[in-house]
């Protein structure tokens, strides 16, 4: 039985158990949440332990390495420029459209009362009160010392002080920069051992989670539930059909059947198998024999944005935070969309591709912002419809980027499929 279908079953088994529970006795159903509420915590705090070494290592070893040599000298920069409009207009959609959308979910206040208060106490559990002000929030982005802003769960200063560390490496001596760049490979691929052990016992968790939320919220956390997955997967259909096409189209030069024919076989894979990195060789075939892109586009640029360019994920990450925030009773200003925004763009060049990957990403994203991580845990039971979306619009994504970035260079003899005989 796979990962999804446990995951699944346990998801059903816990909004089933906490509706009966909700119905039958609202006394014993808070007794039970209370009693299984711990259970979901751990899982939550393991899931914690992993993101600040997975984050960090990730950025500073992916800067260090691909951020040099010839083949970055002439491309990275284009290529890493149309990753950031991209990503943020990815984030933009996804702050415009979740606000309105999402709070037309009505959640009842004493229910939203309990969730904010089982949350777990500290800086991950937002009061709504203590709002930076613009020349605040720009100060913080520089920590004057990393290991406190890690501490403290800062993610955005930390992730910039990686964003710098990973620069400067590039300058340094070879022999130094390799053993560093060794050191940090270590520590991301240690984690992301440590994350297939978690996801093992994932389905524990999401039943530990979704019992006492839909204990507390009743049948108003199902209309929730679904809200949130049919917005995702709209609002990701809907920008790669209106942003990514078109860019690719308009931009990149490419005419609009032999875009969608050279992507088609790549989303199909991205679809069944949730994994950016799964559908990698039928996009290099895609790009190479139906677009024609030069070498250096299908042999660099493509595996490079395979492993750190999610342009739906941005887009899922913002939405998820501001579902989450809703789910809580968080206002959200105008600053924490921003910083929720920025946060996802950097977070996502980090995100491992592999299925559900997204979701070990939103812990910084959440934490930027003080929001409950908890919730997490229900996104995940549900993740498995929006991660195929968001998925197929990265290597959509992947596609138009290079695209874009190979413009104006020769084409490659396109392989067409020979005529039929018969």
């Amino acid at each position: 039985m796979s990962l999804t279908t446990r995951v699944l079953i346990a998801l059903t088994a816990g909004v089933g158990v906490g509706l009966l529970l909700s119905e039958i006795d609202p006394n014993l159903s808070r007794s039970v949440a209370s009693a299984v509420e711990p259970v979901g915590t751990l899982f939550v705090n393991a899931i914690r332990m992993t993101v600040i070494p997975l984050v960090v290592s990730s950025l500073i070893v992916g800067i260090a390495t691909s951020a040099s040599g010839a083949a970055v000298a002439k491309i990275g920069g284009r290529g890493i420029l149309v990753f950031l409009l991209l990503l943020t207009a990815s984030g933009i959609v996804g702050a415009l459209v979740s606000p309105p959308v999402l709070s037309r979910i009505n959640v009842d206040g004493a229910a939203v009362a309990s969730l904010r208060a089982s949350a777990a106490s500290g800086p991950n559990v937002a009061t709504g009160n203590a709002v930076q002000t613009p020349a605040e929030w720009l100060v913080a982005l520089v920590p004057s010392n990393p290991f406190k802003a890690a501490a403290d769960g800062a993610m955005l200063p930390l992730i910039i002080f990686a964003l710098v560390l990973g620069l400067a490496l590039i300058s340094a001596p070879a022999t130094s920069r390799d053993r560093i760049v060794t050191v940090f490979r270590g520590v991301a691929e240690s984690m992301l051992v440590v994350v297939r052990w978690l996801m093992v016992v994932a389905p524990i968790g999401v039943f530990a989670l979704a019992l006492p939320l839909v204990a507390r919220l009743g049948l108003s956390a199902i209309g929730a539930l679904a809200t949130y997955v049919v917005l995702v997967s709209l609002a990701v259909a809907v920008f790669s059909l209106g942003v990514l096409y078109p860019a690719a189209v308009l931009i990149g030069g490419v005419k609009f059947r032999d875009f969608a024919k050279a992507a088609a076989p790549a989303q199909a894979v991205a679809i069944s198998a949730r994994s950016s990195l799964a559908a990698l060789p039928a996009l290099i075939d895609g790009a190479r024999n139906k677009l024609g892109l030069p070498e250096e586009i299908t042999g660099f640029f493509l595996p490079l944005a395979s492993a750190t360019f999610r342009v739906g994920a941005t887009l899922g990450l913002t939405t998820g935070s501001v579902f989450i925030a809703r789910l809580y009773g968080v206002d959200i200003g105008p600053s924490q969309l921003v910083t929720i925004v920025l946060t996802a763009i950097i977070t996502s060049f980090s995100i491992p591709g592999i299925p559900g990957g997204s979701i070990i990403a939103m812990v910084p994203v959440l934490t930027s912002v003080g929001l409950p991580i908890e919730g997490i845990g229900i996104l995940l039971g549900v993740d498995t419809i929006p991660d195929m979306f968001r998925t197929a619009a990265n290597v959509t994504g992947q596609l138009a980027a290079a695209t874009v970035v190979s413009r104006g260079a020769p084409r490659a003899e396109r392989l067409e499929p020979a005529p039929s005989t018969a």
